[in-house]
């Protein structure tokens, strides 16, 4: 089985994923931690965001182990490293050569131990549309950009990292915009996705949601 998980950044998607992952022991790629590696790579580098080049040679060159590894930087999740990911997303060039890894693991997906999966679930912001298309199960999860700032802003704060509300709130204004208007693979829900605006749901709530859906088709498989 194969499920994806779209929608804009703060969702919880994450979340939600790893539980769901964990309840019907599917195997889990975060699609973002590809890009999130690339744009790091290009900080730790001292790389000009911009240079599209200097981009796609990382990219062509990324395997599973440095990005496991880059993973484990103080700023693979932070607001830098955030930025940086979501600068690189933007190019077709990257998005290209990255596409292939991403799309390779729904036909061997692995645990993180290398042990076989019978499934896999996806978190990103183009699963549904361009990694698995032909996904049993989609979703696409989104809520207000106020929302999901005060969720990111709480986030920092419990982590002890310095923050601003507002300026929280304009970067993830315009990363909406940046995700949403860019040229290759926009964030926008698969035709047949689901939509859940979580607004004002538990991770309970979002999880039970999910998990009838794939119930459901389970159901209509056998």
């Amino acid at each position: 089985m194969i499920i994806t998980i779209d929608g804009p950044a703060a969702t919880g998607k994450g979340t939600i994923s790893a539980r769901i992952a964990e309840k019907y022991k599917l195997a889990y790629f975060d699609t973002g931690m590809v890009y999130r590696a690339v744009g790091l790579q290009m900080l730790l580098n001292g790389d000009d965001l911009e240079n599209q080049e200097a981009a796609l040679k990382i990219a062509q060159n990324l395997t599973f182990p440095q990005m496991i590894e880059l993973s484990k930087h103080e700023d693979f999740r932070s607001d830098a490293g955030s930025h940086a990911a979501s600068v690189v997303s933007s190019y077709a060039d990257v998005r290209k050569a990255l596409l292939a890894m991403q799309q390779n693991f729904a036909k061997n997906p692995v645990f993180a131990d290398g042990s076989p999966a019978q499934g896999v679930i996806y978190d990103g912001r183009d699963t549904g549309t361009v990694v698995c298309p032909d996904a049993d199960v989609k979703i696409f999860i989104d809520a207000s950009p106020e929302v999901r700032a005060q969720r990111r802003y709480k986030d920092y704060l419990t982590k002890g990292i310095n923050a601003d509300y507002n300026q929280v709130l304009a970067q993830m204004i315009e990363r909406d915009k940046r995700d949403r208007t860019r040229s290759t693979a926009p964030l926008k829900p698969a035709e047949d996705a689901i939509i859940l605006d979580n607004s004002h749901n538990t991770v309970e709530d979002d999880v039970a949601f999910v998990s009838a859906l794939i119930d459901e088709k389970l159901n209509n498989k056998n």
